[in-house]
């Protein structure tokens, strides 16, 4: 099991998270149609190396940016939202 960083709880299992989106992707203007929401869920391949991502601790509801390597699973930081 890896631990998870939360900038408001310390280190907690993996578990405890989900994954939001990768940093400073665009979600699409308006209101999508069902091809291009599509696309935008499932049309990107997952970034490889080193990433910042936003995730979601479920045990205190706080968003945060976890920045680590998509290859290693080495996490180098993590940063509150708020």
């Amino acid at each position: 099991m890896q631990l998870f960083p939360c900038p408001f709880c310390g280190l907690r299992a993996e578990a405890e998270f989900h994954f939001a989106t990768t940093a400073g992707r665009a979600r699409p203007e308006g209101a999508p149609d069902d091809v291009a929401w599509a696309r935008y869920l499932y049309g990107e391949d997952a970034p490889k190396g080193l990433t910042t991502e936003i995730w979601l601790h479920t045990t205190c509801g706080e968003y945060f940016l976890l920045t680590r390597n998509s290859l290693t699973r080495l996490i180098t930081g993590s940063e509150a939202l708020r």
